[in-house]
């Protein structure tokens, strides 16, 4: 298993992680398999999609309208119960074929961190097992 760090500068980011994880993925040279990549957080989250930005703005948009920050029980403690609920609506891991020893994505997939409670330092783990 590797990790690979992601520096996130606003409160709610979508940052393309692909090609850090596809160089993790590249070093385990692995032709082909199975990439498992898992964010450490329970205030972030992984998704594929397509990393264009309009898109993403209406990611974060989207997610702001279906959970507003709003007065939470949680909040009590450290004033982030909306990106731990948006998190739950979200995905904690991924998996993704790896062909050639590369990610096997579509032409427009992308690998995406959704940072929910930043700016803070993220640690996403990347392992790859081998097919078969």
């Amino acid at each position: 298993m590797r990790e690979i760090v992601v520096k996130s500068n606003k409160r709610t980011e979508l940052i393309d992680i692909t090609d850090g994880v596809d160089e993790v993925v590249a070093g385990y040279r692995v032709g082909e398999g199975i990439a498992l990549i898992f964010t450490k957080h329970t205030t972030t989250s992984l998704i594929v999609n397509e990393y264009e930005p309009g898109l993403v703005s209406d990611i974060e948009a989207f997610l702001g309208a279906l959970i507003p920050d709003l007065d939470y029980k949680h909040d009590r403690i450290d004033n982030n119960a909306d990106s731990h609920l948006r998190s739950i609506l979200l995905q904690s891991s991924l998996s993704i074929p790896v062909n050639k020893g590369r990610l096997d994505l579509g032409t427009w997939q992308r690998v995406i961190l959704v940072e929910l409670d930043g700016p803070r330092n993220r640690t996403v783990t990347v392992s790859v097992s081998r097919e078969g």
